[in-house]
């Protein structure tokens, strides 16, 4: 199939770049934008089923102005000192003052006794932040002209205020985010370019990638973009920043599978054209299965109960597919029409290297299979153990840069107030008839609720215009963003307010600890359905490739073991060894994108190639040492390509980007160093014939053999 396909794409070259660039262009100018259907809104993405989505909607019918966040000012004395019954004064003047400036986005400032600290050191003003979630620039500009009505209000008074709150945090870390993503996209471009130079020796070579990925990142994004408006579904702000790296990472190695492939064949004396549709048809079937893989992986995220989740992945999904028919379409037709001048200036490309280290490594493989697959095996599982200290950390302001302004004044905040004022975790009190709430059920819960383990207090209720609601406003006695108070919300705060709720009445519970806490119980559930699925789905295609059902049962087994390793790996360095409280919540997911899905494709290039070696006559050990001779090379470039585009991020100056840096990074050196290097190739050789079975897929034929001695003829014999 593949050798049609290799053939129709060489002689009609001019034809297939002319037709992929007008559907390109016609794709671009015509369908919508990412940024149409990009949401910033967590709880958004949380099925309706879950308490806290209960309480967003409730409050949304019953306070249809409520604002979509807050901002809270935390005012304090210059010298350090108590408050004073004038600065109290002053500070309600500067309520008054930020309501008088009319800023665009906000609601009524408010403050009062009640906003004083017990200590008198602090008192705040709450700013309702009116402007919708996805309008970024609404959000920013909000905090920013109430900051500038704080800083003309009160130059000269003796005191100083800061904005704390998540809106507040984000404008104050913007530029953090844009300078780390903005070094991602240069590092990617950078390290492609500067490795392929060192790999092929050739700026044709380098810039290659670069061209046609860039306009298959744009391609991709509006067909996703077309695709959410048709389905109505929402992507997360993250998305554009992991097309980036998925498009670069798999189509670069797409490109180097083909190009080190067509170089082989150069040297074995066919002309440009033959040896292109020889690639094709070769590694043709590799990219499709690998992506077939990765696309079904990402697919299997629609399983998913968290709506984020279930949207990234038909998302990337798309990507993937645009990237493959860019694979087999648009990268063959090039390289064809450039020819050898591909590799320009370089004359490498004509020798078949000798003694190089991927040479060497096979040989030993070769040897000792045993060796390599208890070495290779018993690092991974090493490193999985640290799983079992597995521990989620929701608390993204700690791995903020403290000296923001956002993040002084939560700290001047926590001098006076439990740690939850700055987020505080919502309770709505309603009658199940549609009746008044009475004075009386507002003062039962409020006395009730302050007497509930983990609340360090209750502000006084706000009750809706029909009086059938009232929101109270719970101070958490513990970080809102921590483990403990997700602990605390899941395991007995919302059970103890239902529990106190007055007779005629019920309670739900809402707020961002609410919603991560869900969250929480999102991603448990969801990664007990997505791995096992994945992986059954992962080894169907394994076996239609393979035509084998033993080969697909360890090369899944491999893969959950790096999966885990990679984990582990995270685990120790940033829990044990750093000491953070857990790993970002985000990371498992993380992992499962990047190291199992991608990560897949080493193993399908190498263990296609082991089948290859195979049927060109070759016993199983002499067979694991000519594939990894052979495919160890583009395995090695793709996986520090893809490992490095990841390794910058561990630069970045926000903690949860540096774990995931690290740790993707981490996950596909393994992938390619240790399982598709060692581990695959090992157990292949240990088991032989019987690989490959019931399929026999291994069997020596005829045209392979002469194929695989035309390969050797260069390099000697085998």
């Amino acid at each position: 199939m593949f050798d049609r396909w290799g053939k129709f794409v060489v002689r009609r070259a001019w034809w297939v770049i002319a037709g992929w660039l007008v559907g390109a262009a016609l794709i671009i100018g015509l369908l919508p934008g990412l940024s149409d259907i990009t949401s910033g809104d967590q709880g958004s993405f949380l099925p309706d089923s879950y308490e806290s989505v209960q309480a967003i909607n409730l409050a949304k019918a019953a306070f249809p102005e409520q604002a979509t966040s807050t901002a809270i000012v935390v005012v304090k004395r210059a010298d350090g000192g108590p408050l004073t019954a004038a600065d109290q004064t002053r500070v309600g003047a500067l309520a008054t003052a930020i309501d008088g400036a009319h800023v665009a986005g906000i609601g009524k400032a408010q403050t009062g006794p009640q906003a004083v600290a017990p200590n008198g050191l602090v008192q705040l003003v709450t700013v309702p932040i009116t402007a919708a979630l996805t309008d970024a620039q609404g959000q920013l500009d909000a905090v920013t002209g109430t900051r500038d009505v704080i800083k003309a209000d009160l130059a000269g008074t003796g005191l100083s205020a800061g904005v704390a709150g998540q809106v507040a945090q984000v404008v104050d870390n913007n530029d953090t985010f844009n300078t780390a993503f903005a070094v991602v996209g240069a590092a990617t471009f950078a390290l492609i370019i500067v490795l392929i130079l060192i790999i092929f020796r050739s700026p044709i070579a380098a810039l290659l990638p670069i061209v046609v990925i860039s306009v298959v990142l744009q391609v991709s994004s509006n067909l996703i973009a077309a695709a959410g408006k048709a389905f109505g579904f929402n992507v997360d702000q993250s998305l554009q920043t992991l097309l980036l790296i998925v498009l670069y990472g798999i189509g670069t190695d797409y490109l180097l599978f083909l190009l080190f492939r067509y170089r082989e064949r150069l040297r074995a004396g066919e002309d440009r054209k033959t040896a292109m549709v020889h690639a094709v048809a070769r590694v043709g079937e590799v990219i499709t299965s690998a992506a077939a893989a990765v696309i079904v992986a990402f697919l299997v995220l629609l399983l998913a109960s968290f709506g984020g989740f279930g949207s990234l992945g038909p998302a990337l999904a798309i990507a993937v597919f645009v990237m493959l028919v860019t694979g087999l379409t648009l990268i063959p037709a090039l390289v064809s029409l450039i020819g050898p001048a591909t590799f320009w200036p370089s004359k490498a490309w004509r020798r078949e290297p000798k003694g190089t280290a991927f040479l060497r490594i096979g040989a030993a493989l070769g040897r000792r299979p045993a060796v390599a697959a208890i070495a290779s095996g018993a690092v991974l599982v090493a490193l999985a153990g640290g799983v079992l200290l597995y521990k989620a950390d929701y608390d993204f302001a700690a791995g903020f840069p403290s000296t923001t302004e956002s993040a002084k004044a939560a700290a001047d905040l926590e001098r006076g107030f439990p740690q939850g004022a700055l987020d505080p975790t919502e309770a709505y009190l309603t009658t199940g008839d549609g009746s008044r709430l009475t004075p009386a059920q507002l003062d039962q819960f409020g006395a009730a609720a302050a007497k509930v383990a983990g609340v360090g207090g209750v502000q006084p209720p706000v009750t809706a215009a029909g009086g059938t609601v009232a929101r109270f406003a719970l101070l958490l006695s513990v970080n809102p963003a921590s483990n403990e108070a997700i602990d605390l919300v899941h395991d007995h705060l919302r059970a103890d307010l239902h529990a106190v709720a007055p007779p005629g009445t019920k309670v739900l519970v809402g707020g961002t600890t609410a919603i991560y806490a869900d969250i929480n119980a999102a991603n448990n559930r969801d990664l007990s359905v997505i791995l096992p699925v994945a992986a059954l789905l992962i080894a169907v295609i394994l076996g239609l490739l393979l035509r084998s059902v033993v080969a697909p049962l360890y090369l899944v087994v491999a893969v959950l073991l790096n999966f885990a390793a990679t984990l582990g790996a995270a685990i120790y360095l940033f829990q044990s060894l750093a000491g953070r409280p857990g790993v970002t919540f985000q990371l498992p997911i993380v992992l499962y994108l990047f190291v199992l899905a991608i990560g897949t494709d080493y193993n399908i290039l190498m263990i296609a190639r082991l089948r290859e070696e195979a049927r060109a006559g070759n016993e199983p050990r002499a067979a694991a040492a000519l594939a990894v001779r052979h495919a160890g090379p583009s395995v090695a470039a793709a996986g520090l390509i893809l490992a490095g585009t990841f390794a910058v991020l561990a630069l970045a100056p926000v903690s949860f980007l540096r774990q995931i840096g690290f740790s993707v990074a981490a996950g596909i050196l393994l992938s390619a160093f240790v399982m598709s290097m060692f581990l695959v190739p090992a157990l292949t050789a240990l088991l032989g014939h019987a690989a490959w079975w019931p399929g026999h897929g291994d069997a020596a034929r005829t045209a392979a053999v002469d194929l695989g001695k035309r390969q050797e003829a260069p390099a000697g014999s085998h």
